[in-house]
């Protein structure tokens, strides 16, 4: 079941990224003074190993200091706000100012041990380190008979 939702958000990144382009081709073609963000939403990539679950989330266009990670009942939550002000002079002063939040949920695939989650963020790639909780011993209960 995992590679089909790893699978799955594949697909909807893809063709999200494929509207972006398209978007931002248009906005070219029709010449605009300014250029927008053009991700409204992080790329992010779930990867496993036998210990750890690995998040990589590229969200280049938002200041680390303006995210949030949690995890509550086996979901991960990143959330962000970007900021940006672009300035353009095509015979007009024009001046764009973007404000946008995002937020992304993604069901976790296993357990994992929250008490050791590492986030760093860095050349605007956010990278989360989950270790995956031990599975439990499997236990045997002797029944009496009376």
């Amino acid at each position: 079941m995992p590679q089909l939702i790893m699978w799955k958000n594949r697909e909807l990144d893809k063709m999200k990224r494929d509207i972006e382009r398209l978007m931002s081709r248009l906005r070219n073609d029709f010449g605009l003074p300014f250029q927008r963000m053009e991700r409204r939403h992080p790329h992010i990539e779930l990867s496993e190993t036998e210990d750890h679950l690995i998040i990589r989330a590229e969200i280049p266009w938002v200041d680390p200091e303006n995210l949030d990670v949690s995890v509550i009942d086996g979901v991960l939550t990143i959330k962000g706000e970007a900021k940006e002000e672009a300035v353009g002079n095509g015979g007009e002063q024009v001046t764009e100012r973007v404000y946008r939040r995002f937020s992304r949920a993604i069901q976790l695939p296993c357990k994992i041990d929250v008490t050791d989650i590492e986030a760093t963020y860095r050349d605007g790639t956010l990278l989360i380190v989950m270790p995956k909780c031990k599975p439990e011993a499997v236990r045997e209960i002797k029944i009496k008979i009376t």
